[in-house]
């Protein structure tokens, strides 16, 4: 475990071997905020977030536990004012405010400038180049480790990785990630890879956030066909979109899901009254799964019942 017990400088220095200059993570939540504490000691790195968390860590620094712990002095602000030379965008917002956040910095995107997108769902990248369209470069990327946000200005942080892409870009952010704390791994077939990570999530986050549990706390017997149906018609969805997957794939999700610790992002979000990312993960394999006459109602039903949750505890939390 990497533990830090010091209040750090501003943030570190630009990184003299290689081309990225800048680094904005815009949607610093508990991902965003942890991937920020990753780089920031050896990158010139800014945490774009919501006005309570930014004030929070411009006053204190942004507390981590977990697996890197200690208080960091990292550069927070509430907008992109602007984007130097050779900036990398890191895009952790929730993906229904993909084309919102793009949005707000389309006029300060340079060609020189790299959006790489670290969120659940697939479909991201569509939304992202809808705006942008060739007025930058634009990268895929999946995140292969949890995180919580605790209250603003603190965040607790699972150990992982990030895999990205097989291109000459992807193969540059790797070794600025590696070199500065955070692991990446390259791929030659990310598509897969973005799929497999969809299904894993199309387990946790509807089941979790229901149940009001940590991840590891659904592999138990009693769900075992609820777990093994979803993934079942995740498979057969995917392979009719031309994603092929290994025979074990049941198993080896519940083994995945077994080590995780932390809460889903839709159990956070669902605490705290927000719209959830059930369109982008579940909701997808049954758009797909109608758009090729493939039934989901497993899926389907925990759609309906993430839907009526949202409603219920945004009413709940409005109500305090």
């Amino acid at each position: 475990m990497w533990r830090s017990s010091y209040l750090a400088g501003s943030a570190g220095g630009i990184r003299g071997d290689s081309i990225i200059s800048k680094i904005f993570i815009l949607g610093a939540g508990a991902i965003g905020s942890s991937c920020g504490v990753r780089l920031h000691k050896k990158n010139d790195v800014t945490l774009i977030g919501k006005k309570g968390h930014v004030d929070s860590i411009n006053e204190k620094g942004l507390s981590a536990k977990g697996e890197v712990e200690g208080v960091f002095r990292i550069k927070a602000d509430t907008q992109i004012r602007e984007i130097p030379q050779n900036s990398l965008i890191i895009l952790t917002t929730k993906v229904y405010d993909s084309k919102s956040a793009v949005e707000g910095i389309a006029k300060l995107l340079r060609k020189d400038t790299t959006i790489l997108i670290l969120q659940n769902g697939i479909g991201n990248e569509e939304i992202v180049k809808s705006v942008v369209r060739d007025s930058c470069h634009v990268e895929r990327g999946v995140i292969h480790f949890g995180a919580e946000f605790l209250k603003p200005g603190e965040v607790s942080i699972m150990k992982g990785w990030v895999v990205l892409g097989n291109t000459e870009k992807g193969a540059e952010i790797a070794k600025l990630f590696n070199e500065s704390g955070l692991e990446a791994r390259i791929v030659d077939d990310l598509r897969n890879d973005m799929w497999r990570k969809l299904i894993i999530n199309c387990v946790i986050n509807p089941l979790t956030a229901i149940l009001e549990v940590r991840d590891y706390g659904i592999v138990v017997p009693s769900l075992e066909r609820v777990r093994s149906g979803v993934v079942e018609e995740c498979l057969q969805v995917a392979g009719a979109e031309g994603v092929q997957f290994e025979k074990g794939l049941v198993g080896a999700v519940d083994r995945e899901i077994s080590g995780l610790k932390n809460y889903s992002s839709m159990h956070q979000d669902l605490m705290k009254g927000r719209k959830t990312e059930i369109d982008f993960l579940n909701g997808k394999i049954v758009e797909f799964g109608r758009k090729r006459n493939i039934p989901t109602p497993i899926n389907e039903s925990l759609v309906s019942m993430i839907k009526f949750l949202e409603g219920k505890n945004a009413g709940r939390v409005q109500g305090k």
